[in-house]
């Protein structure tokens, strides 16, 4: 990314020295909310040598109108983050979407798998936010770790909306009938800007675009939750893509409960998947069954846990008194201590008794030779 912490770029967005993801954070100057921004080149300099001609000065500002237009009517939900603007300057292209605090989930699964529950619940809210979406006519296209933001009470929210239409809306600029030759040709360029922009991520190669795309990479992204990596090789696109092509994921014996979910979602055939809305339900369904994270188990699970401490505590709680010391009560219904003194804890601390005796003999010594001293005179 060609800009330094500090910097304000497309005239409104100051840059932090917080890098996430492939963005970077961002103050927008104009609201002072926290936006995620991300610059990406403009077409010809995605592929060099591509273009034989000058650069249009006005090529970068008609993709921004069209990044705009096709996210065009992007309805609210509270599961939704949506893009703030697309604007070109000079050879790039700054896209600009909501930001909250939070970590990315690609962040929180970084130390490992989720629990089935726990990822069931942040694929509840993505397919929340998808089924929205799908009823005003549109497509996400761009359901992956790094679009999904999970804030401190545990909401997950959907973003990338407005990257991912830039990112398609350059590779169709890339593929375009340069020499007035559709087709094949096109194709393979569309493939190789789409290649080099976004690389071997499972999420971003559903064979068909729109709502069965996205349930699709919704998949393929609750498999990777549940598993620590993705059903499909991802060494390289060829592989990649030839393994999506066939439509043979590896076994998703790690999903648990979401198991049978995950296998219908990642169907080849668009029309047997689950749409958005019935992921929603079945999952709503699975976690009104879940387990009680506080029940009778759990709590016998977590006591059989060591819990680390150096020593044995005695029995009964401490009572400190006004004095500051400190001493053990007895506990109602133990056994009553026999003896005098039983029970008593000493008042001098042991490390000071060797000092007090022999200081005692000095004492007594001195004593003496007075004594004697006193007699003879």
């Amino acid at each position: 990314m060609r800009a330094a912490p500090g910097q304000v770029v497309a005239g409104r967005y100051r840059l932090t020295d917080r890098p996430e993801g492939r963005g970077l954070l961002a103050l927008d100057l104009q609201t002072g909310d926290q936006v995620l921004v991300h610059a990406l080149d403009l077409p010809e300099l995605l592929i060099p040598g591509r273009f034989s001609v000058e650069p249009d000065p006005a090529f970068g500002g008609r993709i921004a109108r069209l990044v705009a237009a096709s996210v065009e009517g992007a309805p609210a939900h509270p599961r939704l983050l949506l893009g703030v603007e697309a604007v070109a300057e000079e050879e790039l292209l700054w896209v600009a979407e909501e930001r909250p605090a939070g970590l990315s989930l690609a962040e929180l699964t970084e130390s490992g798998p989720l629990p089935p529950y726990r990822a069931a619940e942040i694929a509840a809210d993505l397919a929340g936010a998808l089924h929205t979406l799908h009823r005003a006519g549109l497509a996400h296209g761009n359901v992956t770790a790094d679009t999904v933001v999970v804030c401190e009470d545990g909401a997950a929210l959907l973003g990338g909306l407005l990257l991912g239409a830039a990112e398609e809306e350059l590779c169709a600029a890339l593929g375009g009938p340069e020499d007035g030759s559709p087709g094949l040709l096109q194709a393979r360029r569309i493939l190789e800007a789409r290649s080099a922009l976004l690389g071997p991520r499972a999420e971003r190669w559903a064979l068909e675009t729109g709502p069965a795309g996205d349930c699709w990479a919704l998949g393929v992204l609750l498999y990777r939750l549940l598993t620590g990596r993705a059903p499909y090789p991802e060494n390289d696109l060829p592989t990649l893509l030839a393994a999506v092509r066939t439509g043979r994921p590896e076994p998703a014996d790690g999903c648990g409960p979401l198991r049978p979910l995950v296998e219908r979602l990642l169907l080849p055939d668009p029309a047997a998947r689950a749409g958005a809305a019935q992921v929603r339900r079945e999952l709503a369904e699975l976690l009104a069954g879940a387990p009680d994270p506080y029940g009778p188990q759990a709590r016998a699970d977590r006591a059989a846990v060591p819990q680390g401490l150096p020593v044995r505590r005695p029995e009964g709680p401490l009572v400190r008194y006004a004095g500051g010391s400190s001493v053990w009560r007895h506990r109602p219904g133990a056994a009553e201590p026999q003896g005098r003194g039983v029970g008593r804890r000493s008042v001098v601390p042991p490390a000071l008794l060797g000092p007090l005796l022999v200081g005692g003999v000095l004492v007594l010594l001195v004593a003496a030779l007075v004594l004697v001293v006193s007699l003879a005179g």
